[in-house]
């Protein structure tokens, strides 16, 4: 049995749906599908030089890669490759094809870092630095049982306090674009990121087929936008947030705790089951936060960088 490592075909429903699966088994806490993936390579800008990579067994997908440049980042020749393989079909050689395929794309277009995510578990930190890897800052995944837990209530807003939704701004998303740039430029992380570009916001986050903006919360001051918690769904039951953040102004008054609370009884009321959520390990105002709410930590990931070249 050979395994090949080849790109994903966008065009081939049997790739995309090959390496949800495997994405699902290996990460059951982050949400993907195939039409996902598919928008997610056909959507992302050019200069991130992003590439879906596939191991294959005999027909099968065990493993996959995501690969390319962090073409947000202040900082040139900062690239990213996150390997994943079936936790059923590993030792069989995938990983390391996998991640050399991707390095060498990385090097081939002028990146002289590599970061990578890695579950906290013996065998995939050990295999990170098998390959030369070091390990970074640490992530948590969160999970709430929306089926059976139970939800904080939900508040009136103060005076001057109005509570909407994503779906508000269909006509004009922009406020929400610049809410986000200035909310994400403050998160934790190695990689100083700058959102300066409209329409690839729009392609990668407003038009993404797992963004929901029914389920997207909006807290407006006074009729500004400042804070909101953001939303996607599998288009099943499970529905994560992917960032939950206050602009800078308005900070320390609640602001995205009532906007995610809003998202969590809408995210139920809709039929939603499980939700997800991801924090980094030094964010403490968010972690406290979701345990308020209720999340549990249901894994734990590692960033690990390797210098190129």
């Amino acid at each position: 049995m050979t395994v090949i490592v080849r790109d994903l075909r966008p065009d081939a429903r049997s790739d995309a749906e090959g390496f949800a699966r495997v994405r699902r088994l290996a990460l059951p806490f982050m949400l993907c599908t195939p039409e996902s993936l598919v928008h997610d390579l056909t959507h992302t800008h050019p200069a991130a030089r992003f590439r879906q990579l596939i191991a294959e067994e005999d027909g099968e997908v065990i493993g996959t890669a995501q690969v390319g440049l962090a073409h947000e980042s202040t900082e040139a020749g900062q690239g990213f490759a996150n390997v994943y393989v079936h936790p059923q079909r590993t030792s069989r050689g995938a990983g390391t094809l996998l991640a050399r395929a991707a390095e060498a794309h990385l090097a081939a277009v002028g990146a002289s870092t590599s970061y990578a995510w890695v579950l906290d578990a013996p065998s995939h930190r050990a295999f990170a630095e098998r390959h030369g890897y070091t390990a970074s800052r640490s992530a948590h995944f969160l999970r709430l049982d929306l089926a059976h837990g139970t939800l904080p209530p939900q508040p009136a807003p103060p005076p001057g306090v109005e509570l909407r939704t994503a779906a508000d701004f269909a006509d004009d998303p922009r406020p929400l674009f610049a809410l986000d740039a200035e909310t994400t430029a403050d998160e934790p992380s190695d990689i100083d990121t700058e959102f300066a570009d409209y329409e690839v916001w729009l392609d990668g986050t407003w038009r993404h087929p797992l963004f929901s903006r029914e389920l997207t919360s909006v807290v407006l001051v006074d009729g500004r936008p400042a804070a909101f918690s953001a939303a996607r769904t599998d288009g099943g039951a499970r529905y994560g947030t992917v960032m939950t953040g206050t602009a800078r102004a308005f900070r320390g008054r609640g602001l995205a705790k009532l906007a995610k609370n809003a998202s969590l009884h809408r995210a139920r009321a809709a039929g939603c089951t499980e939700a997800f959520t991801g924090n980094d390990s030094g964010n403490g105002p968010m972690l406290a936060i979701n345990k308020w709410f209720g999340y549990d930590i249901c894994a734990t990931e590692v960033r690990y960088v390797r210098e190129l070249g």
